[in-house]
């Protein structure tokens, strides 16, 4: 990993020149240690796990907990960073039988 000596911000290759993220600063590249460098491609959308109030929680992934409404016992989660970073995630809950939402905090 490289960083920017102008900002501090991490640098990314591109056209065979590190280029700053944050300010644009260009620096050649050193092919000496380009095999320390690790690419990665893009995200993969289809693992991102949406988090807003008015999704649709069908297909995610389940749960073996007790809906506080009907008592069903399988619900569709997911899992938010709503406090700091030392903090637990919260998660979200959508009752697969009688559509009820609510929150479990760690």
């Amino acid at each position: 990993m490289q960083f920017c000596p102008e900002c501090g911000s991490m640098m990314h290759a591109e056209d065979g020149v590190m280029v700053c993220s944050s300010c644009g600063h260009e620096e050649p590249r050193d092919e000496t240690m380009a095999e320390q460098y690790v690419s990665t491609e893009e995200q993969d959308e289809s693992d991102v796990i949406e988090t807003e109030a008015g999704m649709n929680f069908e297909g995610k992934p389940t749960a073996e907990i007790e809906c506080p409404e009907c008592g069903h016992e399988e619900a569709w989660y997911t899992i938010k960073q709503t406090g700091s970073a030392d903090e637990p995630p919260t998660r979200f809950f959508k009752c697969k039988e009688c559509g009820h939402r609510w929150r479990e905090y760690a």
